[in-house]
């Protein structure tokens, strides 16, 4: 854990963000900027430059933000004429469910809203604190589109303690989502970043398959490591601390920018086929579709009676 952290009460403009573009969700919902994972991939460093700090540093694990108005921003939103219970993603830049929740409890006044407006949600979380809103959740699920979802890079806990230092162990997110299976809700794992040659090892990744699909998924979704911007100078030095052998390789694999084609190729080559033999979804828009389908039929089949 990181010893000096500060937490600051801030207020937001607006609880929700509209996205650029639709992916399949175009608004996106969080609590807190700032997140005390702690995690070395972290894409959302680059959120802290709205608050004026260095984002080449690790500022963003070490301060975090509140915004304590966001459950009056929300209900404003919800309730304008306007509003067409688009689908809404909690924990697209930081964790709702971090450890600063415990103090505020903020997520089940959010969920209260969700539910009063019949509002379908995505949300992500690497934290089992979530378990304490099941109720809510689970009441959610019965209403409208629900998604809950678990990012789980490795099923190893010397890795996972490395590159995610104050998350919660896999093994307790992958029961979570088990959990979250005795509800309507769609539940899915997010094996992404695959980080080249620390995470992508075939026995590795076939084992978070395995029990992927003993907690009865409805999908697992795969996704490459991303070095751009402040994430790469953070991950890069990540490296040079913990994997000095390593440094130059994947430096190499990331020498225009992206990740390197071949390797990628050769990875999905490795991956499709445990797709197959598992019995497993990578999309989990399919659930989107059909849940929301539905409840437009639904919608329809009321007004006409």
């Amino acid at each position: 854990m990181y010893q000096h952290v500060t937490y600051k009460e801030i207020e937001c403009k607006s609880a929700v963000n509209k996205l650029k573009r639709k992916i399949p969700y175009e608004w996106d919902l969080n609590i807190y900027r700032g997140c005390i994972h702690g995690c070395k991939y972290c894409y959302a460093l680059y959120s802290h430059q709205y608050m004026g700090l260095d984002i080449g540093t690790e500022n963003f694990f070490k301060e975090i933000y509140v915004k304590t108005n966001i459950v009056d921003k929300l209900e404003k939103h919800l309730k304008s004429p306007k509003w067409n219970r688009d689908i809404i993603n909690l924990g697209g830049v930081t964790d709702n469910y971090q450890a600063i929740e415990t103090k505020y409890k903020i997520m089940p006044d959010i969920l209260k809203l969700f539910i009063k407006y019949k509002t379908p949600m995505i949300i992500s979380t690497k934290s089992n604190l979530i378990l304490r809103d099941f109720d809510l959740i689970d009441e959610l699920s019965r209403i409208t589109y629900v998604n809950v979802a678990s990012t789980v890079t490795t099923v190893n806990e010397d890795l996972r303690k490395k590159i995610e230092p104050n998350t919660v162990k896999s093994k307790d997110r992958l029961e979570m989502l088990k959990e979250f299976r005795k509800t309507n809700a769609s539940v899915g794992v997010h094996m992404m970043p695959i980080i080249p040659y620390i995470t992508d090892k075939h026995n590795d990744v076939e084992e978070l398959f395995v029990k992927t699909k003993e907690i009865e998924a409805h999908y697992i979704l795969p996704g490459t490591l991303n070095l751009r911007g402040p994430t790469k100078y953070v991950f890069m030095n990540f490296l040079k601390r913990e994997f000095p052998n390593l440094y130059q390789k994947i430096d190499y694999l990331y020498r225009n920018g992206g990740l390197d084609k071949s390797y990628k190729n050769q990875l999905y080559s490795m991956i499709n086929p445990l797709l197959k033999k598992y019995v497993l979804s990578k999309d989990y828009s399919d659930q989107i579709r059909k849940k929301m389908l539905k409840e437009k039929s639904d919608d329809v089949q009321l007004t006409f009676f």
